[in-house]
Parts: structure tokens; sequence; C-alpha cells
């Protein structure tokens, strides 16, 4: 995988297209030329609302600014909604199941940490299901593993020892574990290419929480067969297996609006499409060719390794000719997401730090219009919340500016009135309508679609819980907007002043997280709002009810956030048949499966093990780990790896299993389990003290 440059491109040097593909001009005409017409008109009449005296403060010209790009930002979404709804008024049927497969794919599940119950519950349900279309031959799994953490290494190889002796010699499992993450999950496909890629035709890249079903899979492979300039076909991956409050309502929010917005961006890009890291099939030899990434310039957060890796190699793969599509009707494609507003602000952070590193390419030499704008777009979505904060406290200013500022008599222009800082009411009330409208539009465009597809509407409880389902996920977003807000607005002034944010592994299963956590998290978010209300009362009554849905959620951050991760509420609006989705009213065969499998790993207890014991305990499979690690490159004289040394020098000192296991540190127990040497050391000590 040569490292690309984003200095310069070679026109010539990419894949040529084996027939000539036309572009969606009309629709990207209508959803941009529409989304310009509308920000011109919210514009002016923001100008119309600040400009009722005749004359213009700066601060009010500063308000006006703020507002048409936050407005652009939603008047984008509307109209391309408008596009998915008018798409999927036609109801696409779903294509014939193939027969044959001349190509072979890779199914590849990167794992950092994670549950080794769940992943290869996951690996073994989809094989079930693939096998089961009878082209099960055309794919190979692998599960490629980053674990930093001794236990979750260990556990990942018992628990791929254990399915290959299942499956027998036609098992065609691979585990890899890397001794360095180097680059993270970029790098843990980047290697899997530049060992395995060649013989694979595409790879399947799934995430963790990932599921699909065989059907799914076979018939993304069939169309990365049938379009050989295809680089990357992106499916829709549906939110399952959720329980806590907040969880059931992304659920909700993403099987129910998603497929319009999503079917909508499907159109408008056409061939210029994006990628979302997971859940697609991937033509290997396009990505070794175009999508080795360089390290931008610099250190973290701006520079070092790319963290939002997978926009990036969608647009690097479209820049060297290959295409890039999504097929947002093709069903069967799941994922799993977070449990609660703090588990889904860590991961924010991370994907926070990444969307802004796009700033260091977006302009890289090359590059397709279209994927600038994907750029752009995710670089937007969280420059959004401090550009809604900074307007938030100018409209507070210009309020304290109307009440106790006297009028600028004298302006640098000559005039014979002077310039009062005043608004028009009712052009005002206007605008916040028609905003309201545009913003929840794509919403009422999804639940619309939604009762009048039977099927659906049966499964989501009929049409009254439909709605009220609607109406409690527009009610909890407007509550959790202020708080993701203000959260997205320190992510970025922390990102803007240099702090990195690292990479930790995703909390996946249903919790609670607890009260102290919670408090500290979300302490100046409240008290941010108190001081915000009092001051806005105290300043208009007008103001106070203007921004009271803002000040709400900000006053109940704590107790919002807390119940965003109770299992029990979600649970009960379950029982109620509220927030409720066809997949989870009628689960998929391949989610029974999986958490079947699951439940059956779990009990095996591998991970509840610790990494040393269980080496110690069974020689075989002690054997077994060794026989898998890769060959150790030779030391350079006079380089010493401390956490080996210190291993070594406890191990040795040691007696007993238990007293090396309490005396060596996670780093230490990594050094060991790398080295052949010391497991044999480790072999020969007494379990415990006589």
């Amino acid at each position: 995988m040569p490292v690309q440059r984003l200095d310069t491109w070679d026109e010539g040097a990419g894949h040529v297209p084996s027939v000539r593909h036309g572009k969606p001009w009309l629709a990207r005409l209508f959803v941009f030329g529409a989304a310009a017409l509308l920000t011109a008109y919210g514009a002016m009449q923001m100008y119309e609302v600040v400009a009722v005296s005749g004359g213009t403060t700066a601060l009010q010209y500063v308000l006006l600014a703020l507002f048409t790009l936050n407005f652009s930002w939603i008047a984008l979404a509307f109209t391309g909604a408008i596009l998915g709804f008018l798409v999927l008024l036609r109801r696409p049927k779903a294509p014939a199941l193939p027969t044959a497969l001349t190509t072979r794919t890779a199914v590849v599940m990167p794992v950092y940490n994670e549950a080794t119950a769940r992943t290869f519950a996951a690996i073994e349900a989809m094989r079930v299901e693939i096998d089961a279309t009878g082209l099960g031959h055309a794919f190979d799994y692998f599960v490629l593993s980053d674990s930093t953490l001794s236990d979750a290494w260990i556990a990942e190889e018992r628990a791929f020892l254990d399915l290959r002796a299942r499956w027998g010699d036609a098992a065609r499992l691979y585990y890899r574990h890397r001794p360095k993450n180097h680059h993270r999950k970029a790098g843990n496909i980047g290697d899997f290419v530049s060992r395995w890629g060649a013989t694979y035709d595409h790879m399947l890249v799934l995430d963790a929480d990932s599921l699909m079903t065989g059907t799914c899979v076979v018939h993304l492979a069939a169309a990365m067969e049938a379009d050989p300039d295809s680089g990357i076909i992106q499916s829709l991956p549906l939110i399952i297996n959720r329980n806590t409050l907040f969880a059931r309502v992304q659920q909700f929010a993403a099987r129910i609006y998603g497929p319009v917005i999503a079917t909508g961006l499907s159109v408008w890009s056409g061939r210029d499409g994006n990628y979302w890291g997971h859940n697609a099939i991937i033509r290997t030899k396009a990505f070794a060719a175009a999508c080795g990434l360089p390290d931008l310039p610099g250190k973290p957060p701006f520079g070092g390794h790319v963290l939002s890796h997978d926009f990036v190699e969608a647009a690097l793969i479209r820049r060297a000719g290959w295409s890039v599509t999504m097929l947002p009707d093709l069903p069967g494609s799941y994922e799993e997401s977070p449990p609660s507003l703090i588990d889904v602000a860590v991961r924010d952070r991370r994907w926070a730090q990444g969307n802004l590193q796009h700033s260091r390419i977006i302009g890289a030499a090359g590059l397709k219009t279209a994927s600038r704008q994907h750029f752009a777009t995710g670089i937007a979505g969280y420059v959004a919340s401090p550009l809604w904060l900074a307007q938030l406290v100018v409209g507070i200013a210009l309020v304290l500016q109307t009440a106790y500022v006297r009028p600028e008599y004298f302006t640098s222009e000559f005039g014979l009135y002077p310039v009062w800082p005043r608004f028009d009411p009712v052009r005002a009330l206007r605008l916040f309508g028609i905003t309201m409208g545009i913003l929840l539009a794509p919403k009422f465009l999804g639940l619309i679609l939604a009762l009048i597809d039977g099927p659906v509407r049966r499964a989501c409880g009929g049409a009254v819980r439909l709605v009220l389902s609607s109406l409690i996920e527009i009610l909890l977003s407007a509550l959790i907007a202020p708080i993701a807000m203000l959260i997205q607005s320190g992510s970025v002034f922390q990102i803007l002043v240099g702090r990195d944010t690292g990479w930790n592994p995703q909390r996946r299963d249903d919790g609670s997280i607890p009260w102290s956590d919670i408090v500290r998290r979300h302490r100046w978010h409240m008290a941010l709002g108190l001081v915000t209300g009092i001051a806005a009362f105290a300043i208009a009554t007008s103001l106070f009810l203007w921004m009271s849905p803002t000040i709400l959620g900000l006053v109940l951050a704590i107790p919002i956030s807390w119940a965003s991760g109770q299992l029990a509420w979600g649970l009960a609006l379950k029982r109620l048949g509220l927030l409720m989705t066809p997949e989870e009213r009628d689960p998929p065969a391949i989610a029974t499966q999986a958490g079947r499998l699951a439940a059956r790993n779990a009990a095996q207890g591998l991970d509840d093990a610790d990494a040393l014991r269980a080496l110690h305990a069974e020689p075989a499979f002690a054997e077994a780990h060794a026989a898998m690690l890769p060959q150790a490159a030779p030391r350079p004289r006079g380089v010493i790896d401390t956490d080996r040394a210190l291993a070594q020098a406890k191990v040795v000192e040691a007696h007993t299993l238990d007293e090396a296991a309490a005396w060596l540190s996670p780093k230490e127990r990594m050094a060991l389990l790398h080295d052949r040497a010391l497991l044999d050391r480790l072999s020969r000590l007494e379990a415990s003290a006589a």
C-alpha cells in the first residue's frame, strides 16, 4: 500500500473506468440549488428582522452572519431529505439473490479490547447465514486484533481456536494479533491488505458490533462483481439490540428517519459517495493502490495519523478513478450504538478530532468536488455547535443592548435619525417557525413514509404509537440538543487548543454510569443553564421564553444524562409499544442466533479469565499461543525494551504464578505474552504458594 501524496496527483495514474458514467446533475442542482435559495431567503428574512429601524449595528450583522451559516446547514439537510423522500415513495424492490459468485471475499472484523463472546458470536452467525445461501465457498473470515489488554488478547485466541476446531478443516477462519496497533483501525486494515489482500478480490469490512445477513453479504459481493469500476459499496446499517432509553431513541430515529436522509445522500452523490468505515465491501486492489494514508504534518490533534480514516479512504479511492456508491435500500445490515449520552460523547470527541483533521485534507490535489463536500459536511457537523452557541450569545447581547444601551446618534455614516438596535418581533416569530419546520422536516418525512408503509406501521405498534414515538423522540432530542451543543463546543475548543483525544475502546453493553461520573461531567452544563435562565428572566420575559428549551435542557442535564442510560426506562417504553422498530418487534434471525451464540460463549467465561492463569493452566493452549506469535525481529544492540526487561526480572524473581500476576503491570504482561522465553519461564512457576 504505497503512501499517498496529498499535495500532488497524476490524473493518468488512476483507474480508467470501463464505461463512461454520468453524474446526477439534476439531483445535485435540486439539493444544492434549493438549499442555496432557502438560505438566501432565510438570510433576507433575518436581515428584515434586525434592520427594522432602518439601520443595522455591527452586532446585528454578526448575528445575521451566524444565522446564515447555521441556516445553510439545516437547509441542505432539508433538501437532501426531500430528495430521499421522493425516491422512497417509489418503493424499489429488492434484487433477486445471486446464484453464483466467481470472486473471493474476505470478511474482516477488526477488534480492539472488545467482548470476545460477542465478536466471535457475530462471526459464527454470519458464516451460518452466508453458507445457507449456497455461496459460502466464496468467503473467508478474519479476526484482526489490535487489543492492548492481555486478558482480551488471550480470550480472543481461545475463542478462535475453539471455533476453528468446531468448524473443522474447512474453517477458513483466521486470526492475527498486531504487537503494536500502529495507525489504529486504518493501520489494522492496511496490515491485512498488505499481507493477505492479493488473495482476495474484495474485503467486507465490519465493526466489532456489526451483523450482516447472508443475503446482504452476497448481494454486496454480486454488486461488486457486476461493476468493474466500483471501489467501495456501502450499505446502510440499522441499529438493533438496544434497550436503554437513549439507545432506543437512537435506534428508532435511525430506522424511521435514517433511510430518508441516506437515500437523498446516495442519489445526489451517485458514484462520488462516501464510506462510513464498516458494513461495506471494498475492492482490495483498488484500496491497496489508492488508500495508503499519510501521516499529517505536525502533532495531534491536527497532525499525526488520520483518525476519521473512512472519509479519506473514500476520497482517495474516488480520486484514483474507482467509484464509491451506497445501497441504502439493501436490507440486512446492522450495528449497535452507545448506551448513554456520556458514551456517545466519548466517541463523539474522537470523531470531532477526526473530522476537524479533514480541514488539512479537504484541499488535497485531485479530489472530486463531491468528496470535498463530504469533508465539508463532516467538519460543519461539529463546527455547527460552537456556531449555534455563538448565535445564542450574540442574541442575548443584542437583547441587552436593546434594553440597556443608548442608541447610536452619531454613526460613521451621516443620517438624520439615530441607529436603534431593534427587532421586528412578528418577522422574528415567523422566521423561527420556518427554521423549526425546516429542521424537523426530515423527521416528519420519515414518519410519513412509515405511516403509509403497512408492515412498518404495524411493526411500530400502529399509527397512534408511531406518532407518539416520534413525539417522544423529538422531545428527548430537543432536551439533549443543548447538552450536546456544549459537549461538542467543548470538544472543538479542546482540539483548537491542541488537546489530543487518543483512542478509547467503545462501551457497547447496556448499563448505567455511576451517578458521581454523571454529576462530574454535567455539573457545569447545569450551572450554565441556571445562570442563563436567571439572567434571561432578569433581562426580559420574552427572552426567557424564547430560550426556555435550551435553558430547560441544560438545567436538567444531570437527570437527563442519568435517564439516558437507564435500562428500566427504555424497557418500560418497550412494554408500552413505544419507540418500537420492525427489527425490534420481529428480530432478524441473525440477531437472535448471534444472541444465543454470545450467551453460550459468555458461559464459557473467556472474557472473565486471567490471561496468565489461562496459559499456565492449559499447556496445550500456551503452546498454541506461542505458535501464533510472529517471529521476533532482532533487537539492536543497546536498545532495551523496558517493559520486557522488567517483565523478565519479575518473572525470574517470582516463585509462584500469584506473585508474577501481582507484580506485572499491564504493559509488562503484554511484553511477556509476546516473548516465548518468558512464556516458558511462566509455565514453570508454581500455581500458588504451598
